[in-house]
């Protein structure tokens, strides 16, 4: 399978990756949407950004399965090949037991964001969410569990099965 990049086409002010659109953004200006809101608007904003990432990225993950018929361990390789490419930063997938870990480094929500008092890479944990449910059921848990935002050395999740 080829990589995002050379999949992509820019055509008429779009950037297209078969029928799914993309859009480039600057990190800072999209997460200054969230810095300008209160505490709890900001809460509840991330979380429709999460779920909006999951419906969306679902499709994303079902068009990279098709494109290699990948199975688990093939699918987050691809997604930990494409997220860098989409410029989502530098993914690290760890398959265990019921589900699995991931680091991020260079994530682009924790930048964009700044300094932040709570983890702020719904994007991500919405992703996960979309993964967890296609890949180990419709009841599997994203978590964002370490927020580069926050101070930790990168962004850290946990998906796991709904068991």
């Amino acid at each position: 399978m080829t990589g995002f990049l050379a999949r992509a086409r820019w055509r008429e002010g779009r950037i297209l990756d078969g029928e799914i659109r993309y859009l480039m953004l600057r990190a800072d200006v999209l997460m200054g949407i969230f810095q300008r809101l209160s505490p709890s608007a900001r809460a509840e904003a991330l979380e429709a950004f999460a779920e909006a990432v999951r419906e969306g990225g679902r499709a994303s993950a079902e068009h990279y399965r098709a494109l290699g018929d990948a199975g688990t361990a093939e699918l987050l390789a691809i997604i930990e090949a494409t997220a860098p490419e989409l410029g989502w930063g530098r993914w690290s997938f760890e398959i265990g037991p019921g589900g699995w870990d991931l680091r991020v480094e260079n994530s682009p929500f924790a930048a964009g964001f700044g300094p932040a008092e709570a983890p702020i890479c719904a994007p991500i944990r919405g992703m996960l969410g979309a993964l967890g449910g296609m890949l180990l059921g419709p009841g599997a848990s994203a978590t964002e569990t370490a927020c580069a935002a926050t101070g930790a050395a990168s962004c850290r999740f946990r998906v796991l099965n709904p068991e």
